[in-house]
């Protein structure tokens, strides 16, 4: 599905400004970065509320009730309440829906019908608790946690909390936008421009959350090629899914059977099933869990992935713990990545999760798992000698991702080399990008350019080079991208002859400036 850039940079823009707004009604006594908590969660609800109405609207359509009438028709509520639960997995309550949260704030009937804080307070309360018991009870447990509407910080008293999200919930009413598109991914959008509006401690690492659309689009398309679906994709650190939610971008249906992820942060676990259930991903098609991936595996040990994009927060220190070597991910290779440096143990959780058949890997690593000798290295041998699982390096230019200006790597693997298995391809695309002032953007032009060359897979002076692996070998499994592709210019000849010539003209004509002046100061009597 093809998407419209200055469409999604309009949408991008017009938030920007409308959140900017509401952050500066939220100034008190709360740090800036915890604005984000009470603004994603309330377009979140919001999302949920339009498409509460939009579904019974629909049903609803040949009775010629509306969702309200039907909801206080007897005969009809327990049948409204089923299907809710059933297709969308939640209950919202005519009274309780966005639109007539807004409508209390800004146009009250009489005083009586004023909003008040404790009226969202119980909303949310009642939208996760019809899902206790359900199917949908693990996607929605716990969603609204962060938006703490009886925080002290938004006000001492319930006049004071309910003047500040009154504010929050009608700016964010006012929003022209819908959020039914699949284009735009509001709420990572949302995420990251909190973030840059703030600087604040949590944008810090911001790039673990969120992956900028150049390089996710990069990843997801790598490990698409080919696929008319796929059956099962994951990313193990998937952040707010917005890669995992590219993927399908990328698949020539569209269609994926099951979903797979997986979150340390709680704050952004919530964000990233918030994101699934606003992309219109079903509350049975995805699994996003919360755990520490390296040393607890929620995927269990039978889980196979046909596609896997992952962006691990670089060179993250782990346990490394001599007990994890009995972890089927890491016994393999008898030795476990650096407590310095986990980067390559993501790597062995995804390889092991790879489907046999045709299982595809893309994932953003640092420079340094190339190169780095001892355990990392053994690692590398490993993936490449026994597992013959790496296919591509590819090198990406610098400061791409918020809060992270180093330079990083794709690394493609895939389980069926498709006669490719001797070799392996490097592309050095670290001067494909577009300046920016904060940030570096990788466009469209400079993926398609990666891309095309990962398919055709064939030498380009200066940018591609397939290596067989006799040539990693005799680099010590040394694969940094400088030993296999010269990206040095060339120095420009020096005609020694004209040189010489040019500076016995110099010289002549200094002595003539010289004699001019000397002459003239004969004449001055000087």
């Amino acid at each position: 599905m093809a998407i419209d850039t200055n469409k999604v940079q309009q949408q991008a823009a017009e938030l920007s400004s409308q959140l900017w707004s509401i952050c500066n009604d939220l100034r008190g006594g709360m740090d800036a970065n915890e604005f984000r908590n009470y603004i994603l969660g309330t377009i979140f609800y919001r999302y949920l509320s339009e498409r509460t109405e939009m579904y019974m609207q629909d049903i609803l359509k040949e009775d010629g009730l509306s969702y309200e009438e039907a909801f206080t028709n007897p005969e009809f509520r327990p049948i409204v309440e089923k299907w809710s639960i059933e297709h969308l997995g939640y209950i919202i309550r005519p009274e309780n829906l966005f639109r007539v949260l807004y409508q209390r704030i800004v146009r009250p009937k009489n005083d009586s019908d004023k909003f008040s804080i404790e009226d969202y307070e119980r909303a949310v309360n009642e939208l996760t608790g019809s899902t206790l018991g359900q199917k949908s009870e693990k996607a929605f447990e716990g969603l609204f946690n962060d938006m703490r509407l009886q925080d002290t910080r938004l006000g001492d008293t319930v006049s004071e909390r309910t003047d500040k999200i009154s504010k929050v919930i009608a700016k964010i009413g006012d929003i022209d936008m819908d959020l039914q598109d699949q284009q735009f991914d509001v709420l990572g959008t949302a995420y990251m421009i909190l973030i840059g509006l703030f600087q604040s401690g949590a944008g810090k690492k911001g790039g673990e959350f969120f992956t900028p659309v150049g390089p996710s689009t990069l990843c997801a398309t790598l490990a698409s090629i080919g696929l008319d679906e796929a059956k099962t994709v994951g990313d193990c650190t998937c952040g707010s899914c917005s890669m995992l939610l590219d993927i399908r971008k990328h698949l020539t249906t569209g269609k994926i059977g099951h979903y797979y992820g997986q979150e340390n942060n709680p704050t952004t676990y919530n964000l990233a099933r918030m994101n699934m259930l606003m992309h219109g991903i079903d509350y049975q098609q995805f699994d996003i869990n919360k755990g520490d991936t390296l040393i607890n595996d929620t995927y269990g040990d039978e889980l196979k992935l046909t596609v896997q994009v992952c962006n691990p927060p670089y060179s993250l220190k782990w346990d490394a713990n001599p007990k994890y070597l009995d972890d089927p991910r890491y016994s393999g290779v008898g030795k476990l990545a650096p407590k310095s440096h986990a980067d390559l143990a993501f790597v062995q959780h995804m390889v092991y999760h790879m489907d046999e058949q045709d299982g595809r890997v893309a994932v953003l690593l640092p420079h340094g798992v190339l190169f780095r000798g001892s355990a990392e290295e053994d690692i590398r041998k490993y993936l490449i000698r026994d597992l013959n699982r790496v296919d591509a390096i590819i090198g990406l230019p610098a400061n791409l991702f918020h809060g992270a200006s180093i330079p990083v790597i794709v690394m493609v693997l895939k389980s069926n080399r498709n006669g490719n298995k001797d070799n392996i391809l490097f592309i050095d695309a670290s001067k494909e990008y577009k300046p920016g002032k904060v940030q570096n953007e990788l466009t469209d032009e400079h993926i398609q350019k990666i891309v095309e060359t990962y398919v055709n897979r064939v030498d380009v002076p200066k940018y591609a080079h397939v290596a067989s692996i006799q040539e990693i070998i005799d680099n010590d499994w040394n694969l940094n991208i400088p030993r296999y592709i010269d990206t040095s210019e060339a120095e420009e000849e020096i005609d020694i002859a004209a040189v010489k010539a040019e500076l016995a003209e110099i010289a002549v004509k200094k002595q003539a400036a010289l004699d001019k002046v000397n002459s003239t100061m004969k004449l001055l009597g000087l």
